[in-house]
């Protein structure tokens, strides 16, 4: 845990934009994660839980959608503790690659749970 709160001040000293970068990442999944709790609907018994362009919507059960919340937890915190680990090993360049290629995955699981949650 001390490596983590050394590795987070470093990042706040030298790399300002990284920083940046990492609090947009857990503000998205955040912000993913109250969504699809709000979308959880532990009423209904079928939700359209996936979707593809020969077979079109798929239906399941609402426990099948507990995966965007555990998504969001996975992106927001430890993807960022990750970052933290890569920053003190591989330097700034990979890191933040890391960090935009994770906001890009919370941003393409927020908008598949947008397009399910409007077909169900």
């Amino acid at each position: 845990m001390k490596t983590y709160l050394e590795d987070f001040k470093k990042i706040y000293s030298e790399e300002r934009l990284m920083l940046v970068l990492m609090i947009l990442n857990l503000a998205l999944s955040i912000g993913l994660f109250v969504f699809s709790i709000i979308k959880l609907d532990p009423a209904s018994a079928v939700v359209k839980v996936g979707y593809g362009d020969i077979g079109g919507y798929r239906d399941g059960s609402w426990t099948d959608m507990l995966a965007f919340p555990i998504l969001a937890v996975i992106f927001g915190i430890f993807h960022n503790l990750i970052a933290a680990k890569v920053y003190h090993r591989r330097g700034a360049g990979v890191t933040k690659f890391f960090i935009i290629t994770t906001t890009i995955l919370i941003l393409g699981a927020l908008i598949v749970l947008i397009r399910l949650s409007k077909e169900g």
